[in-house]
This record gives structure tokens, C-alpha cells and sequence, in this order.
């Protein structure tokens, strides 16, 4: 293998360097000590070519050392422009030279300033996810007329695939958390009322608290941390292989093709977890409520049908579809926005899984407003 060479020759103002060799990382000593010594000795050039044509071959380390050389000079306000690299490698530079290096900030006088800069740049993070969401509702509400206007495009095949994933599949670990967690709050109600002699106003606490909040947004956590990542996962893995350009390459709408079977599964699957995650819940905290609390089985149902009504009910499993909506959304967003790295690709996986699990929480929230000022 050839060795690495860069020779330097001036030209008026004009600094011209010229490359050779092989530019890997077998070389990297002394092509280093080259590239070093050729940033000292000219650093007052006024502006700088460097001619790659004779290098024979670049990897991820010598395209770094030319890049950071450029930078170096450019720095310095020095005109600097790279010719005769090869097809091949431009790409890998191009990519090389869409990296920022931000130098820590030294400045420690204002940390008021830095605390409102980083709040900031916060709040337009959260901006430009509001702004992604939307424009992810209006293709997929888009792709959904063209299917209603065509219904030979639905896939409904992916459909029923996706259910089986999202429903089906999640049934089991859906049930068991929400029986625990309606056993815990069962327990911890009648250790607390029965201080006050008010046992059986656990059962009340329960059935409100479960059918109208707790049910459907436990079933979402879930299913944003089950589903959700695994629809980011997917595309972004499907983004990494160039699949979803290959959709593009055929005339196909990735947004038809893949977020539509996916989202709606989840706007389908969603309530029936709901569902029997609330009924399992339920008999969670009616079985606790027998064995510790003493509260007959029939005296629980009794007190059951009391406290709540079917406006409860309802409340919980109109929240269920427009929480799945988001949670299926913000995960093919993410999904879609993986570069071509699996760092990006776990980036993106989890700030899916946060991001659907903060909006659906915020979305409860807003629910919680409404019906209380419409009487529900």
C-alpha cells in the first residue's frame, strides 16, 4: 500500500496542496504529522486548493483528516476548495461535512442567559414536533381518501396483520398489568378508608377511577412502549435499508402503504384493550377488596352498579381512539426521520416512546377539561 503524502507548493496568495497515496487509516501517523504541519506553516495563507486526484483510497479516517484540514483553514476566514476526489468518495464527505463540532461554551458569566437559550431551544423543539404531527395528519388524511375513493388500494391484509401485533399479541401483558395495578389501588384504598370506617367507598374510587382514567391511559402507555416502538423500529429500519425510497422509486405513497394499516390498527385495537384492560382491573380490585378488604363479591357489584353509570364507561373508551391516533402518528414520525445509523435508529425509538407517552398524558388532560365542562 502506498504512503500517504501531501506536498505543499505556493502560488502567489494561493495555497495549493497536493495529495497522494493511500489516505486510511494504516497511514494515519504520518498523515496526521503532514496535515498538522502543513495548517502551521501556512496559516497566514489567504486562501488554500487541495487537489485529491492522485489519492488512491479514503476511508472514514482520511476523509475526517481532509475535512478537518479544510476546517482548519476555513476557520482562519482562508478561501479553501477540494478538487479531483473521486465519485466514490464524495459521498462519504458530504456526509463528513453536514457534522457540527459546537466548541463548549467557556462562558460561565451568564447562566441565566444559558438557562433561557436552552429553554429556548426546548420550546422549539416541542414546536417542531406539534408542526411534524400535523403535517402527519394531513398525509395520512390525505392517503385515507384516496383508499376510500379507490378501496382496491387498502391493504387490508397489512391490516389484519398489524391488529394481530397490536390487539391480539398484547392482550396477555395487557391484562396482567392492569389486574395488578387495580389490585395496588384496591389495597392501598382500603388501607386508607378503613381508618375512617369508609371501606366501602374503595369500590366507588375503583370503578370511577379505572373506567374514566386509569384504564385507557395505562392501556396507552403500554401500547406506545409495545407498539409504538416497534412501528419506529420498523420504519426506521425500513428507512436505513432504502425500502421506503424504493416505495417512492415505484410510484407507491409510503404513507398509504405503510402509516395508514398501522395507524388504523391501533385506532381499532386501542378500545378493545381498553376494554379488557378495564374489566381486568376491575376483578383485580374486587378480588383484593374480598381477600383483604372483606367486601363480598356481591355487595362490590352491588355498590359497583351504584357508582358508576354509562357516562363513565363512555368517558374512558371515546379517550381510547384519539390517544391511539397519537400514539401512531408520532411513531411513524420518528420512524421516518431515522438517518442512516443505528444510533439514529435507537435516537428515534425513544424519543417515540417519550414523546407518545407526554402527548397522550397532555391529551388526557385536555379530555379531563372538556367533559368536566360538559357535564360527563
Amino acid at each position: 500500500m502506498a504512503d500517504a503524502l501531501l506536498i505543499d507548493r505556493t502560488e502567489g496568495a494561493t495555497l495549493r496542496l497536493s495529495a497522494s497515496g493511500a489516505w486510511t487509516s494504516h497511514n494515519a501517523t504520518p498523515l496526521e504529522r503532514e496535515i498538522d504541519a502543513a495548517a502551521r506553516r501556512h496559516a497566514d495563507a489567504k486562501s488554500v486548493a487541495i487537489d485529491m486526484a492522485a489519492v488512491e483510497r479514503l476511508d472514514t479516517f482520511g476523509a475526517w483528516l481532509l475535512e478537518r484540514l479544510v476546517r482548519s483553514f476555513t476557520s482562519r476566514g482562508c478561501a479553501t476548495e477540494v478538487t479531483g476526489l473521486k465519485q466514490d468518495y464524495r459521498a462519504l464527505m458530504d456526509e463528513l461535512h453536514q457534522i457540527k463540532l459546537e466548541a463548549p461554551s467557556h462562558d460561565g458569566g451568564n447562566r441565566i442567559v444559558a438557562g433561557l437559550a436552552a429553554l429556548g431551544r426546548n420550546v422549539a423543539g416541542i414546536g417542531d414536533t406539534l408542526t411534524s404531527v400535523l403535517n402527519m395528519l394531513g398525509a395520512l388524511c390525505v392517503a385515507l381518501v384516496r383508499v376510500i375513493a379507490h378501496p382496491r388500494r387498502f391493504r387490508f391484509t397489512s391490516l389484519v396483520h398489524q391488529l394481530d401485533n397490536v390487539a391480539w399479541r398484547g392482550v396477555p401483558i395487557v391484562l396482567l398489568i392492569t389486574f395488578l395495578v387495580g389490585a395496588i389501588i384496591s389495597q392501598q384504598g382500603i388501607f386508607h378508608f378503613r381508618k375512617f370506617g369508609a371501606d366501602i367507598y374503595v369500590v366507588d374510587m375503583i370503578g370511577i377511577l379505572v373506567l374514566r382514567e386509569l384504564g385507557v391511559l395505562i392501556v396507552c402507555i403500554m401500547v406506545a412502549g409495545r407498539s409504538g416502538s416497534a412501528y419506529t423500529a420498523e420504519l426506521g429500519s425500513m428507512k436505513m435499508r432504502e425500502e421506503i425510497d424504493a416505495l417512492h422509486t415505484m410510484g407507491l405513497d409510503p404513507i398509504e402503504v405503510l402509516v395508514v394499516p398501522r395507524v388504523l390498527a391501533l385506532i381499532i385495537g386501542v378500545p378493545i384493550l381498553t376494554f379488557l384492560g378495564s374489566l381486568a382491573a376491575l376483578y383485580g380490585g374486587g378480588l383484593v377488596a374480598w381477600l383483604y378488604g372483606g367486601i363480598d363479591p356481591d355487595i362490590f357489584l352491588q355498590r359497583l352498579k351504584e357508582a358508576i353509570d354509562l357516562k363513565t364507561f363512555e368517558v374512558g373508551m371515546i379517550k381510547a381512539p384519539f390517544m391511539a391516533l397519537v400514539v401512531g402518528v408520532v411513531a411513524c414520525i420518528e420512524g421516518l426521520k431515522v438517518k442512516g445509523s443505528s444510533e439514529s435508529l435507537g435516537l428515534q425509538t425513544t424519543a417515540s416512546v417519550v414523546e407518545s407517552i407526554f402527548l397522550v398524558i397532555v391529551l388526557d388532560g385536555f379530555f379531563a377539561i372538556f367533559f368536566a365542562s360538559i357535564g360527563m
